[in-house]
């Protein structure tokens, strides 16, 4: 499973990081970095959630995030 990370800066000077295989999963930090950890931390829980619930991906768990 590879996840990939997109980040734009705002207007405003906030950073927000989206997954892009996730709908939804995206988060705002003060810095890019912030922003991406933010992110991934989320997918991850939005992962685990859905194992919980019976939601098995269809290959084994091997997460890698990468930047767009």
């Amino acid at each position: 499973m590879k996840l990939t990370v997109e980040t734009e800066q705002e207007e405003d000077g906030r950073w927000i990081a989206e997954i892009l295989e996730i709908p939804g999963a995206l988060k705002y930090g003060a810095t890019r970095e912030e922003a991406i950890a933010q992110a991934e931390a989320l997918a991850l829980r939005v992962i685990a959630d859905r194992i919980e619930h019976g939601e098995r991906p269809p290959e084994p768990i091997h997460i890698t995030f990468a930047a767009a």
